[in-house]
């Protein structure tokens, strides 16, 4: 069994090495740049224009005119549910630790290309939207890689489906699952077991109502845990001003300098940092992973431009300012040489900066964060199960998805 373990590892580890190495993230950050040069960086020259028509428009409730079955900013606040997750807490800290403070600034280049690739996502999403079975919009990668590519890229279109409807049972449910369970066992003792199923039961009540159901959950959770988590970073980050100037030192300085090894920090060398940043900040904000896309393309909207512009701020919100946040308290608060990594290491960052309720707020914050991912994915697998099996497969994968939550826990 052991020795089946360690195969298992083997295989993945070899796998996460592809994955996560030099030429596909060259490629997804490429994807960007290319993007970038095409558009003449709209996220530069009209970023003030997409504020303009997606964070001041946020309270708006004016329906545009045009067919749909959740509003623009439900669909971001879906989409922003599933990014805004443990990876903002404990991937950021991971990147800090394994790459070096150099990481952040990656993470902040892979965004910022990231911005274009994440609104030609959604671009595409609307553009080649359909109607299901049931009279809903689908769309995502797999229907603009039929319908924009053609009849013959029909397989990948079923691989890509294949692997978001098994992948959405592990970063979607399980590992989130996992987080909630670990960091309310640490700050409050509750047993795993009774997180797992208290999860399942709130997540069902809500899985089991569709997207119109996650969707309206999502657009109050949303803007709620990202207010709650944003200002204890900023009081930590307001107490900490003094080494503002440090922290953004070590940023910049340690992107292109090897760190070499202080405390428990075994230090990184730029190579490190560039593939920690860039994977984490691909990772958080998912630009190019294809997931996001399918809950645009249920947005009221009328052009597909104007939804592709929630796709620029909700990179932006994610990456640029959330991710920020937390890599600026734990490089202020001193803890990133500690030697621990992921979540518990931004916990050391916010109960250094705030003992007591430091500690708390992150617990807090990856409850939030964890549940809203889990609702969000729910419904990506099961779009992707739904392009392979039909619309009649929904109801059983959301009943497949609930003990799992158990499980993970």
């Amino acid at each position: 069994m052991i020795g089946f373990v360690q195969m298992i590892e083997n295989v993945n580890g070899i796998i996460n090495g592809l994955v996560w190495g030099p030429y596909m993230l060259v490629l997804l950050v490429g994807t960007g740049v290319y993007y970038s040069f095409r558009t003449n960086f709209l996220q530069v020259g009209k970023f003030g224009y997409a504020m303009k028509e997606t964070l001041f428009k946020i309270f708006d409730k004016t329906e545009i005119a045009e067919d749909g079955d959740i509003t623009p900013f439900q669909a971001l606040s879906t989409a922003l549910a599933a990014t805004i997750g443990t990876g903002n807490i404990a991937g950021v800290a991971t990147a800090i630790a394994l790459g070096g403070p150099g990481a952040v600034f990656w993470m902040w280049v892979s965004a910022f290309f990231g911005m274009m690739t994440k609104f030609a996502e959604v671009v595409l999403a609307i553009k080649y939207r359909e109607k299901n079975a049931e009279g809903n919009w689908v769309g995502g990668p797999m229907y603009y890689i039929v319908d924009g590519m053609g009849a013959n890229w029909k397989w990948l279109a079923w691989i890509f489906s294949l692997f978001g409807a098994l992948a959405a049972f592990g970063i979607g449910n399980m590992v989130q699952a996992n987080s909630v369970a670990d960091a309310l066992n640490t700050s409050f003792g509750i047993p795993h077991v009774v997180s797992g199923v208290v999860l399942a039961i709130a997540a069902g009540a809500v899985i089991l109502g569709g997207l119109k159901r996650i969707a309206m959950v999502t657009e109050k959770i949303v803007p709620f845990m990202a207010v709650f988590y944003m200002i204890g970073a900023i009081v930590i980050i307001i107490l900490n001003l003094v080494h503002i100037p440090e922290a953004f030192g070590l940023i910049f300085r340690h992107a292109f300098t090897a760190k070499a090894g202080v405390g428990g920090f075994a230090g990184a060398t730029v190579m490190m940092a560039m593939r920690r940043g860039v994977a984490r900040g691909v990772f958080s904000n998912e630009a190019g992973l294809g997931s996001a896309p399918i809950a645009h393309a249920a947005a009221r909207t009328d052009h597909p431009v104007r939804q592709g512009l929630w796709g620029v701020f909700e990179v932006f919100a994610d990456t640029i300012v959330i991710c920020t946040l937390t890599a600026l308290t734990i490089l202020t608060s001193g803890v990133w040489t500690s030697g621990v990594t992921g979540a518990a290491l931004t916990t050391a960052a916010f109960n250094e900066g705030l003992p007591g309720p430091g500690g708390i707020i992150v617990a807090i914050g990856i409850l939030f964060f964890a549940f809203s991912t889990l609702l969000s994915w729910a419904y990506y697998g099961e779009k992707c199960a739904e392009f392979i099996l039909g619309s009649g497969f929904n109801k059983v994968y959301r009943i497949i998805w609930l003990p799992l939550i158990v499980l993970g826990a």
